[in-house]
C-alpha cells in the first residue's frame, strides 16, 4: 500500500467512505457520495479499535488450540453427521449485518442450495425485517425507492422511530444543512424527547406502539381533505378502498389523538403540514421496525405516500434507514430465512427452479426456515442440534438472552466465527478466528442501495480468515468442492452479480448483472454505485417507482389494510435502544476509551413522576424487572422521558457490567408477518436497590469482577475504571483488606506496607492504605516500579468518593515520594483536572470547557462554539447538547 485505501465504515447503514492511511490513521473520504467528507464519532475513532491484543487468532476445538484443517473438518463432520441422523432441518446458521455481501452469499448458498434447509437467519431480523416485509407487501420486492439526495431536497422530513442525530448522524447533518439552506421542516414521532426531537420543528411524543393509529388517521385525513392523487393512484396502485376501510377507527381526529396519546392540536398540525407539503419524505427506523406490529407500521406509512403519489420523486417517499453496514446486502443475497437469493421467492416455482439450475445444486430448501426467535427456541427444545454463528453475539443481543444462553449451552454442536471473544464464543464448541474490518475484502450495500467496497489495508492477525472462506472450505469438505471453489472475494461477487440477472427479464428490481463481468482489477477499483444495474447499464440508478413499475405481477403497488391493534395494558414499559457513541455489544467500540466518555455506563432513564412513585432518586441504583428477569441500573431522571416508559441502552454486556445485557429482560413477542421481536415495549416494574457502600476502582488489568457487588467497567487510557455499589455491608478489618485485594486483581506475591514488609498482602510493590471502619471508609493504592498500578476507594457516603476526572490521570503515572500522601485522597493532581463529561467525542471537548467558553467568550451560537473549540464541526451528533448548554447559560436555574 503506497497511498490511502478507500474503504467503507463498518458501523451503521449510512455507508460512509473512509480513507485508511499506511499508519492506520482514519479520515473521511470526501469523494464518497454517502458522507461527502463527514464521519460520526464512532467512525472518527476507528483507528483506536485496531488493536490485535484482544483478537482471536487461532481456531479452538473444544477449548484447545488447533489448526484450520482440523477445525474445518470438525465443523464439516459435525454438520454432516447431524444431517445424516436428523435431517437438514436439524442444523442452522445465524449470521449478521456485519458480514460482507460475499460472506452472506456463500453462507446462504451452502445452507439453502446444498445442505437443503432455509434455517439461515441473521441479526438483521432484529433490525430491519419489518421494513423488508412492508416493502414486499407494498412494492412486490424489498426495495427502498428513495436516495440520499432526497434528504437535501425535501420540504418536510418526518422522522418516525429514528433518533438520527445519534444513530445516523452523518445523514442528520445533511438534513440540518438542508434546514439552513432551504428551510426544510422536520417532524419527529418518538415517545422520547431525543436529541433529534429536541431539534425538530414539531415533536409528537406518541404512546408506544401507536404509530399505526397516527398514520391510519393521516390516511383518512388526506382522503377527507381531497389530497389523494387520484390519477396516480388509479394508474399505479390497487387496494386503496380496503386500506381506507381499515382506518375507520382512527378516522376521527379525537380518537386518533386518544389512541396515540398526542395532543389533538399537535396531531392536526402534523396532518395539515403533511397534506399541504408536496415534497415529503418519511424516514423510519428501529422505533418502527422493532415492534410486534412493525410491518403494519411500515405499510401504514407507505400507504400515505402511495395515496399522495409522493414516491420516487425528488424529496418525496418513504425511506427506511438501516442500522447495520450490510443489512441491505444480506437481504440481496437471501440472508433472511424467508428469502431466496437475488430477491427470488420461495412461493414462485419458476424462480426456485432457476436458482437451483444456476447453482447446479443437488437440492434447494423447499420452504422458508426458522426466523431468529424461532430458531433459538428450536435450539433450546432440541430441534436444532448444530448451529454456526458468525459475526454476531446473540448471547447478549437476542431477547430473553438468558434463555438463548441456556439453549446454546445445551446444543450438541455450536460453532462461532468472530474476531473477538464474546459472550457467545464462551458457549461455543468450536471457535473460528475471523478477519475483521480493515482486513476483509468485499462489498456492502447502504440504505440507498449503494454498493461500496470494503478493502483491506492491514494484515489479519495470526490465523484469522474471512468468513466467506470459512463457509466455502466447510462446503468443500462436506462434498461440494466445485460449487465452493472461488479463489477470492471478487469471484464470489461476480457469481452474486450474475445471479441477480439470471431469469430476471426485468421482473425483479434487484439486478446488478452489469457488474458480473468485472475482472479482479475491475472489482478492486470499483467505485460506489447504486443499483439496479442490469446488463448493459452505463449509469447508476436513481429514484424508483415515480412512474410506477412496481415488482408485482401487474406492476401496481398494493395498499395494505393496517387495522390498529393497541398494546396490552401495562403501567410501565421498557424501551431499549442505542446511545450515541456505542455500537451493538461493544466488541469494537468498547476498545476505544474516547467513545466511553459521553455515556460511560448504562443508565435507566425514568420520568420523575415514575421515579417518585417507586421511591427512586437521581443516580440511585434501581432494580428493573420484567417477566424474563431483573437487573440493576443507575437511575437518570429526565422530563424528556415519556411518563409510563423507561429507557435502557442495548450495548452493555457481562464484560462491561455485572448487570449483564438488557436483552435478558426483553420480551420475545414477534411481528406475525416479519418475525421481528418487540424490543420497545416490554412490561416492567421498578424498585430501589439497597446499597451498603459505594466505590471507585482503577487498575491496569481488565476483566469482570467476581465480588458480590454491582460494578460497571469503563475503559480508560491507562487501564480500567470500575464504579462499584455494594449489595452487602463492607467487611471489617482483615476481611476488608482481603476484599480489596480481590477487587484490585493483583497477582500473589509480597508487598510492603509503608516500611514494614507484609507477607499477608499479596503484591510485589508498595501498598498504601487508609481506613476508618466507623465511617465505612477504605482507601488503597498500589505502586509498582514507581508508578500507580491500582487504587481503590470505598465509602458508605457516595459524596466522599474522589472526582473521577481527577483520579483517572493518576493510573499508570509516576508517583514522586512527595505525592504519595495525596494519592489516597484522590488529589495527586490539581482538582481542576475534573473537567466534566465529554460532549464532543470527535475533538474531546468536555461540557465544562464548553460552558466556560460560552460564558467567558459570550458565545451565542453553535457555530461560534465550533469556531472556538471545534465541537460540533465534524459529525455534528453533539449539536443538540451544544444547544442545550447555550439554553442553560441563557436561562440559569432560579
Amino acid at each position: 500500500m503506497t497511498g490511502p485505501v478507500r474503504t467503507t465504515c463498518p458501523y451503521c447503514g449510512v455507508g460512509c467512505g473512509v480513507l485508511a492511511q499506511l499508519d492506520q490513521t482514519i479520515r473521511a473520504d470526501a469523494q464518497h457520495p454517502a458522507n461527502q467528507g463527514r464521519l460520526c464519532s464512532k467512525g472518527a475513532a476507528l483507528a483506536a479499535t485496531l488493536d490485535d491484543a484482544t483478537r482471536l487468532t487461532r481456531p479452538m476445538l473444544f477449548g484447545k488450540p488447533t489448526g484450520w484443517d482440523q477445525a474445518l473438518r470438525a465443523v464439516a463432520d459435525g454438520f454432516r453427521d447431524t444431517i445424516a441422523r436428523h435431517g437438514p432441518d436439524s442444523v442452522a446458521f445465524y449470521v449478521s449485518g456485519q458480514c460482507l455481501t460475499e460472506d452472506y452469499y456463500v453462507a446462504n448458498k451452502l445452507m439453502k442450495g446444498f445442505i437443503g434447509t432455509a434455517n439461515i437467519d441473521t441479526n438483521s431480523r432484529l433490525c430491519m425485517a419489518s421494513s423488508v416485509a412492508g416493502h414486499v407487501r407494498a412494492f412486490g420486492e424489498d426495495v427502498v425507492p428513495g436516495v440520499y439526495e432526497d434528504w437535501d431536497e425535501a420540504d418536510l422530513v418526518v422522522l418516525v422511530g429514528s433518533n438520527a442525530a445519534w444513530c445516523h448522524p452523518v445523514l442528520y447533518q445533511r438534513l440540518q444543512a438542508a434546514r439552513l439552506e432551504r428551510g426544510t421542516k422536520v417532524v419527529v414521532l418518538d415517545p422520547r424527547r431525543t436529541a433529534t426531537a429536541d431539534q425538530a420543528d414539531l415533536h409528537l411524543a406518541l404512546a408506544p406502539g401507536s404509530d399505526v393509529a397516527v398514520f391510519n388517521g393521516l390516511l383518512a385525513y388526506l382522503h377527507a381533505a381531497g389530497k389523494i392523487d387520484t390519477p396516480w393512484v388509479e394508474r399505479h396502485t390497487s387496494g386503496l378502498a380496503d386500506a381506507l376501510r381499515a382506518t375507520a377507527e382512527s378516522a376521527d381526529l379525537g380518537i386518533a389523538a386518544a389512541q396515540s396519546g398526542i395532543d389533538p392540536e399537535l396531531l392536526c398540525a402534523f396532518y395539515d403540514l403533511f397534506a399541504d407539503t408536496d415534497r415529503v419524505m418519511t424516514v423510519f427506523s428501529q422505533g418502527v421496525n422493532q415492534s410486534a406490529s412493525g410491518t403494519d407500521k411500515v405499510n401504514a406509512i407507505i400507504n400515505c405516500h402511495l395515496a399522495t403519489g409522493r414516491i420516487g420523486r425528488p424529496g418525496a417517499g418513504p425511506f427506511s434507514v438501516t442500522g447495520q453496514p450490510n443489512a441491505m446486502g444480506g437481504r440481496e443475497v437471501g440472508g433472511l430465512a424467508n428469502q431466496l437469493a437475488a430477491h427470488m421467492d420461495f412461493s414462485d416455482p419458476e424462480q426456485r427452479a432457476a436458482l437451483q439450475a444456476f447453482w447446479r445444486s443437488p437440492t434447494l430448501a423447499p420452504k422458508p426456515g426458522l426466523k431468529a426467535v424461532e430458531l433459538f427456541d428450536a435450539v433450546r427444545d432440541g430441534r436444532i442440534k448444530a448451529l454456526w454463528i458468525a459475526a454476531t453475539n446473540p448471547a447478549a443481543s437476542m431477547p430473553r438472552a438468558n434463555r438463548v444462553r441456556a439453549a446454546l449451552a445445551a446444543c450438541p454442536l455450536v460453532v462461532v466465527s468472530d474476531c473477538w471473544a464474546t459472550d457467545t464464543t464462551a458457549l461455543a464448541d468450536i471457535v473460528l478466528p475471523a478477519a475483521a474490518w480493515g482486513e476483509k475484502d468485499g462489498t456492502v450495500t447502504n440504505s440507498d442501495r449503494r454498493i461500496s467496497r470494503q478493502r483491506p489495508f492491514r494484515a489479519a492477525p495470526g490465523q484469522a480468515r474471512p468468513d466467506w472462506w470459512q463457509f466455502a472450505e466447510v462446503g468443500r469438505r462436506m462434498g461440494w468442492p466445485d460449487a465452493f471453489a472461488w479463489r477470492n472475494a471478487a469471484a464470489v461477487f461476480r457469481e452474486h452479480a450474475a445471479l441477480s440477472g439470471h431469469a430476471n427479464q426485468g421482473r425483479r428490481m434487484f439486478d446488478i448483472s452489469a457488474l458480473g463481468r468485472l475482472d479482479d482489477a475491475g472489482f478492486d477499483a470499483m467505485a460506489p454505485v447504486r443499483w439496479p444495474l442490469p446488463e448493459g447499464s452505463t449509469a447508476e440508478a436513481g429514484r424508483l417507482f415515480g412512474q410506477g413499475g412496481f415488482s408485482t405481477p401487474d406492476g401496481r403497488a398494493r395498499f395494505v389494510p393496517t387495522p390498529y391493534r393497541a398494546l396490552p395494558p401495562a403501567e410501565l414499559r421498557l424501551n431499549t435502544g442505542r446511545v450515541r457513541d456505542q455500537w451493538h455489544t461493544m466488541t469494537r467500540t468498547g476498545l476505544a476509551p474516547a467513545l466511553m466518555a459521553h455515556t460511560s455506563e448504562p443508565l435507566l432513564t425514568i420520568h420523575p413522576i415514575d421515579a417518585a412513585a417507586a421511591g427512586i432518586g437521581q443516580g440511585d441504583l434501581t432494580r428493573l424487572a420484567t417477566e424474563h428477569g431483573e437487573t440493576l441500573l443507575r437511575a437518570d431522571l429526565r422530563h424528556t422521558q415519556r411518563h409510563g416508559e423507561v429507557f435502557a441502552p442495548m450495548h452493555w454486556t457481562d464484560r462491561f457490567t455485572s448487570a449483564g445485557p438488557i436483552a435478558r429482560l426483553v420480551s420475545a413477542r414477534i411481528d406475525p408477518v416479519s418475525g421481528q421481536p418487540e424490543l420497545k415495549a416490554t412490561p416492567a416494574t421498578l424498585a430501589p436497590a439497597k446499597v451498603h457502600f459505594h466505590g471507585l476502582l482503577l487498575r491496569r488489568g481488565g476483566g469482570a469482577l467476581a465480588e458480590d457487588c454491582h460494578w460497571v467497567r469503563v475503559p480508560i487510557a491507562e487501564g480500567q475504571m470500575y464504579r462499584l455499589a455494594g449489595l452487602r455491608p463492607l467487611p471489617n478489618n482483615g476481611d476488608a483488606r482481603d476484599f480489596a485485594v480481590r477487587l484490585l486483581g493483583l497477582p500473589q506475591s509480597d508487598v510492603s506496607q509503608g516500611d514494614a514488609p507484609r507477607s499477608d498482602v499479596p503484591y510485589t510493590g508498595d501498598w498504601l492504605e487508609a481506613s476508618d471502619p466507623s465511617r465505612g471508609v477504605l482507601r488503597v493504592a498500589v505502586i509498582f516500579d514507581g508508578a500507580l498500578e491500582a487504587c481503590l476507594f470505598l465509602t458508605r457516603d457516595p459524596a466522599a468518593l474522589p472526582a473521577e476526572a481527577a483520579v483517572i490521570p493518576m493510573l499508570g503515572a509516576p508517583v514522586p515520594d512527595a505525592a504519595r500522601s495525596k494519592i489516597l485522597s484522590g488529589r495527586m493532581y490539581d482538582a481542576s483536572a475534573a473537567d466534566g463529561p465529554r460532549v464532543c467525542a470527535c475533538f474531546a471537548v468536555t461540557r465544562n470547557a464548553i460552558r466556560h467558553a460560552v460564558v467567558t467568550q459570550r458565545l451565542e451560537s453553535v457555530r461560534q462554539i465550533g469556531a472556538l473549540l471545534r465541537a460540533g464541526t465534524n459529525c455534528g451528533s453533539c449539536v443538540p447538547e451544544l444547544e442545550e448548554i447555550l439554553r442553560d447559560v441563557r436561562q440559569p436555574a432560579a
